[in-house]
């Protein structure tokens, strides 16, 4: 595809220079099947569901009137992962039950790779929930379970770990086969597919789209170097219009936009903050954790501080954890650090943001859940969840929502920390929990035995499912 393109939107030239990418290294199919029309209700076996003896004060509070765009989207008609640009993961419309079932059920994933899974994301009228699996396949299910349609894309090795972005009647999303996908959400047929090779060569896109003002903006990884690029896309052909590779490590985190500062930053695996003006695309600024590992690319980064996590902006600041086992404030003018949270292990979770309390939920490779004020950086509680919290966050009405190792979603509350419920799953959770309209979404890792056993095979025992969770009456 050109690379030279001239946008009437953003009222900016581009123009296509040799990318670092081209002069570090030398250049570098499936067919999409869409099964519209069926329709089958799926199981709701295989998931206990374990309420607290202490659930004082879970299921009470009272939901929001509206949210504004803040926590959503300047556009009606858009979806995003962790519901918008800011990604706050806020959903203060939202009350999470004091009790659950488990609605309905399905198998989704099948690839022992440890990233986080793909979190479900509801279109925007709420009426279907896409999902993405590890082995390629998109699905569209309706709230009350029956199947819309599915979608078998290249992407079948290790399928999708970000998320889709929904802008009207189409889904966008990017595989670990290093294409960027475009499906319409009402028949699963693909609109477009931008390969890796119009992307330089992309090794995968595990991050999930952001969308504004007629643009899509992707993190995309390659190999050889580690590195990584933020490309801007049209959403209407898939071309791309704009990219800038400065990024080190193969980067997972989601682009975050900051209307209000006029940014957009992502992290790396090099440990780095990346942080571009908005909607200019300068380079602004950008922070570096504290990485003292073995020597990456020739020397360009160390590893130790991996940035796995979306960072979550809000009033001016940025919040992000590292595997430098420290959780950062960051100033999103300058990229200076307002204050710094420790740990005792990696920090990889997405954060959830109370924007009216201006409190911050981060999950922890220690097992815990922290509840820290965004303004001074000091732990309000922390509760122990029984295993590594990897996926991203929800905070709602009265609510946390966090996935855990220990193969449950936990229900807290969101005041004190008390546990108000855990949900037994067949896997670990950690794709994000999505409430919508009474009912909660999420996903989970298959179950392998022997996985980390160099010495014995990796069985795969059951596979990870997708799941809808509903109120007791």
């Amino acid at each position: 595809m050109d690379s030279t393109k001239r946008s009437a939107d953003h009222g900016r030239a581009r123009t296509h220079v040799p990318s670092r990418r081209q002069l570090l290294r030398l250049g570098s199919a499936a067919a999409v099947t869409g099964l519209a029309g069926c329709s089958e209700t799926v199981d709701t076996l295989g998931t206990i569901v374990d309420p607290s003896d202490d659930d004082s004060g879970c299921g009470t509070a009272k939901p929001a009137a509206s949210v504004s765009e803040y926590a959503t989207h300047p556009e009606t008609d858009v979806s995003l992962f962790r519901r918008g640009l800011r990604r706050l993961g806020y959903f203060p419309d939202e009350v999470v039950p004091s009790s659950v079932s488990v609605n309905w059920t399905f198998p989704l994933n099948y690839v022992g790779h440890t990233a986080a899974k793909s979190s479900p994301v509801p279109t925007p009228d709420a009426e279907t929930i896409i999902f993405a699996g590890d082995t390629g396949w998109v699905y569209a299910y309706a709230p009350t379970g029956e199947l819309q349609w599915s979608t078998r894309t290249g992407a079948t090795e290790k399928g999708f770990h970000g998320s889709a972005a929904v802008i009207d009647d189409t889904a966008y999303i990017g595989g670990y086969d290093g294409d960027l996908y475009a499906l319409d959400v009402k028949t699963g047929d693909l609109v477009w597919r931008t390969r890796s090779r119009d992307l330089e060569g992309t090794l995968a896109i595990g991050s999930s789209p952001a969308y504004y003002d007629g643009r899509l903006y992707i993190i995309a990884e390659y190999g050889a170097p580690s590195s990584g690029a933020l490309w801007e896309i049209d959403p209407e052909t898939g071309e791309p219009t704009w990219s800038d590779d400065r990024i080190w490590g193969q980067p997972h985190p989601s682009p975050t936009i900051d209307l209000e500062t006029g940014r957009i930053l992502a992290g790396s695996n090099d440990g780095v903050v990346y942080c571009w003006e908005f909607p200019s695309l300068e380079f602004a600024w950008s922070f570096q954790t504290d990485a003292d590992g073995e020597e990456q690319a020739g020397g360009a980064f160390r590893k130790g501080a991996q940035i796995k996590g979306t960072v979550a902006a809000h009033d001016g600041y940025g919040y992000v954890g590292s595997w430098d086992e420290t959780f950062y404030c960051l100033d999103l003018e300058d990229g200076s650090e307002v204050w710094s949270f420790d740990t005792d292990r990696s920090i990889m979770s997405n954060p959830a943001v109370d924007i009216e309390e201006d409190v911050v939920y981060m999950g922890n490779d220690d097992g815990y859940v922290y509840a820290i004020d965004a303004k001074s950086g000091e732990e309000l509680w922390s509760t122990d969840v029984g295993g590594r919290v990897i996926g991203a966050l929800t905070v709602t009405a009265g609510t946390v929502l966090a996935g855990s190792y220990d193969s449950h979603l936990y229900a807290l509350d969101k005041e004190t920390g008390n546990r108000c419920w855990r949900v037994a799953n067949r896997g670990r959770v950690t794709s994000a929990p999505v409430p919508i309209d009474g009912r909660i979404y999420y996903a989970e890792r298959a179950l392998f035995s022997n996985y980390y056993d160099d010495e014995r095979e990796t069985i795969l025992e059951e596979p990870g499912h997708g799941y809808c969770l509903v109120g007791d009456e």
